[in-house]
């Protein structure tokens, strides 16, 4: 039986990998339209590379995705972040579980797990070719015919696996749409919020650990730390956001506002409290030296700035008027978004090979059986945090299986 794994990134490896191990009489050969090989793996997180999530509940895991998550939810129970976990460290690859769960190498080089990669489709005898793009699938008595861009010539196998990634245009997917595979416009998932006209830029650096982002008039909202950037906001809870939200952004050009409720609690009346027992307990400090919830130093200052509450006042003499005013800045405070910042090289799609295409018991498709579809190509997307390398081998994992369960 002859296989290729079209694309030469994380899904692609793992699907090559593990197709090999099921099937050893295969003969699988990776195809890479770039000189690089795994370049996503080794920039992501850093170049300490985020393998998984160490969430131990599957329905936590699933919950980190806008799209797709239904169906993950399902493989998880095939190939899950714990599984995962397992099969690198039995490779020789111990990992980490940090404080807030994102798995790493014990390396802390994202290389630990290229070289791991590289030296078992090595020891599997598994073809690499490199510089080579399929430009077009066509089919003989539906096996795919793979059309090579740079040698002009054609490959027929029995079964293909296409793991060529995200892209950021639809140009990039138009070859499996003239084999009338249904497509989900690509737009970015994961990016930060631009904020040109926001003083709060000078502040960057801060970082706040925990605050709760919304966007006024829609739905979404999101917790975690924020940090405070020169051209805006990013941060956990901006990206989870910008996940959730990546189609309401793109309809309205990324122009939007967004509410931070800098210390997470959603009852005002909790926050007026506190304010108040602030101003009975130290009633002759001025409200520059005493901060409420640890705020940073400087974005207090700047908050009481924005209230226009003078920084020598002292606490005892900002009455009930005062009051209102710092609750309403800790828990509604409103910024103009006017643009996103994307990380180029570790760009994450919304959109792709629309799910209704895929049989997600086996990711084959629906329309040509001896195609296979893993990783980000599909319209499945995750938050920061090692999900979206997740749903990269849970899809190759379940791919490599040929269709056999």
């Amino acid at each position: 039986m002859k296989v290729a794994v079209i694309g030469g990134g994380a899904a692609g490896f793992f699907a090559a990998i593990n197709l090999k191990e099921n099937h050893p009489q295969a003969e699988v050969t990776i195809f890479e339209k770039s000189k690089k090989l795994l370049s996503k793996v080794k920039i992501s997180g850093g170049g300490r590379c985020n393998v998984t999530n160490g969430t131990d509940s599957i329905s936590e895991l699933a919950k980190a995705y806008p799209r797709g998550k239904k169906q993950l939810k399902k493989l998880f129970k095939e190939f899950s972040n714990q599984d995962c976990m397992q099969w690198f460290e039995s490779r020789g690859v111990p990992l980490v579980v940090q404080g807030d769960n994102c798995v790493f190498p014990v390396s802390q080089d994202s290389q630990t797990i290229i070289d791991c990669f590289l030296s078992t489709t090595k020891k599997y005898k598994i073809e690499i070719r490199t510089s080579q793009a399929i430009e077009l699938i066509s089919f003989d008595n539906e096996k795919p015919v793979l059309h090579i861009k740079q040698t002009a010539s054609s490959e027929t196998y029995d079964k293909a696996i296409i793991a060529t990634g995200g892209t950021p245009k639809r140009t990039g997917l138009e070859w499996l749409e003239k084999i009338d595979f249904s497509l989900t416009d690509p737009i970015p998932s994961l990016f930060t919020f631009n904020m040109p006209e926001e003083h709060i830029q000078q502040l960057m650096g801060i970082v706040v650990e925990n605050a709760l982002v919304k966007i006024p008039g829609t739905k979404l909202t999101a917790e975690g730390p924020l940090l405070i950037t020169h051209w805006g906001m990013s941060g956990p809870a901006i990206l989870k956001l910008s996940a959730f939200g990546a189609r309401i952004f793109n309809d309205c050009s990324y122009q939007f506002q967004v509410q931070v409720n800098w210390v997470n609690i959603q009852n005002n009346n909790l926050v007026a409290d506190e304010l108040k027992q602030i101003s009975e307990q130290h009633p002759k400090k001025q409200l520059s030296n005493f901060r409420p919830y640890l705020i940073p130093d400087r974005l207090w200052q700047f908050l009481l700035t924005k209230t226009g509450l003078p920084h020598t006042k002292l606490w005892q003499d900002i009455g009930k008027s005062g009051i209102n005013k710092l609750t309403n800045i800790l828990c509604h405070d409103l910024y103009t978004v006017n643009g996103k910042t994307t990380f180029k090289e570790e760009f994450v799609t919304c959109g792709g090979i629309s799910l209704n295409n895929i049989n997600f018991k086996t990711m084959q498709s629906r329309l040509h059986p001896n195609l296979y579809f893993a990783g980000e190509i599909l319209d499945v997307d995750g938050i920061t945090g090692g999900y979206n390398f997740q749903a990269a081998w849970t899809t190759a994992f379940v791919a490599a299986r040929l269709g056999e369960v």
